[in-house]
């Protein structure tokens, strides 16, 4: 007959065998996390993509919008338009840790590719905010042209391109020197960028031009090569790893547009939610998951069957959506 003294580390070591088990399940089930700033209420939606499910509801500043997460996935940034900041998330504690004041309307983020430099565009300041992201220290304001919005910055690091909506241009600014060193023209209103594996070329999406128009920019040149019309309303952009296939995110259209980089044919529409904006896909490439402002929600997108598999209610009006690599 077993003692009590027994009978209790028996249970013990069980409860601690089935916490362990749990906790190791809940480990290996965590996908891949998608943050997505909701700009009417205030806070970020994280979405856990093995279940699609709102996992994390984290309150910002006022009027989220762009939002970008740290190559080692400790930190996600977050642009706050109305506070004329920037809130850092610690990811593991899912909560605003800093905050960070930049210029006026901050609105597009980007990291450089190691992640010691946070680019804040300010869209009503018309300027761009270089931050280190050791310090949260300022370290350059870059004066562009008139209501900049998005910005993407090479894959090799060394061009950051900034779309102004109003003057219809492309701010090219060396990131090694903080200067502006092209301006490009484009067609009406450019909200989107996305730059091509090799960064060598550049897509922008022009959003109020009739229809809306794709170009194509050489980055050596930093001139425009190719335009083609696409859907209406043209917002957020992503490519493949491969640089074959571009996604780009149409509002007025409510759909996603699947392109050939190299021709700029159409492929295939798929549809989404209302207002779609900006974009990101998994790192395996097996899912898009797509900010529809209008519907409050998400529509995540099956790449290779080019549907929408699943619809996730966020909060109110998503905008700018990031997910950890």
């Amino acid at each position: 007959m077993k003692s009590k003294t027994g009978r209790r580390s028996g249970w013990s070591f069980m409860i601690a065998l089935l916490w362990w088990c749990g906790t190791t399940a809940a480990a290996v089930a965590a996908g891949p996390m998608v943050y997505v700033a909701n700009e009417k209420s205030d806070d970020v939606s994280v979405i856990d993509t093995t279940t699609n499910a709102v996992v994390r509801t984290i309150a910002v500043g006022k009027r989220p919008r762009g939002v970008v997460i740290a190559p080692d996935r400790s930190r996600v940034y977050v642009a706050n338009g109305n506070s004329d900041n920037v809130s850092i998330i610690d990811a593991e504690a899912g909560k605003v840790v800093e905050t960070w004041p930049v210029g006026v309307d901050p609105e597009g983020l980007a990291l450089s590719p190691d992640g010691t430099r946070l680019y804040a565009v300010n869209e009503n300041g018309g300027t761009v905010t270089v931050l280190n992201t050791k310090t949260g220290t300022v370290i350059a304001t870059v004066e562009v042209q008139v209501e900049p919005e998005w910005i993407a910055i090479s894959p090799n690091g060394k061009i950051a391109y900034v779309s102004n909506e109003t003057s219809s241009t492309i701010s090219a600014i060396d990131t090694s020197t903080f200067k502006v060193v092209a301006t490009i023209p484009v067609a009406k209103n450019p909200r989107g960028i996305a730059f091509s594996p090799d960064s060598k070329y550049a897509f922008v999406a022009s959003e109020q031009a009739e229809p809306g128009v794709l170009s194509v920019i050489n980055v050596a040149r930093h001139k425009v090569i190719k335009k083609a019309p696409v859907g209406e309303r043209p917002v957020g952009i992503v490519i493949s790893r491969d640089g074959r296939r571009l996604y780009v995110a149409h509002g007025r259209s409510n759909a996603v547009y699947v392109i050939d980089a190299r021709t700029l044919a159409i492929t295939k529409q798929i549809p989404v939610g209302q207002r779609a904006w900006y974009l990101a896909l998994t790192p395996d490439e097996q899912r898009l998951y797509v900010a529809c402002g209008r519907s409050d929600a998400i529509s995540v997108i099956d790449v290779a069957a080019e549907k929408v598999i699943a619809t996730v209610p966020v909060g109110k009006m998503p905008f700018g959506v990031a997910i950890t690599k």
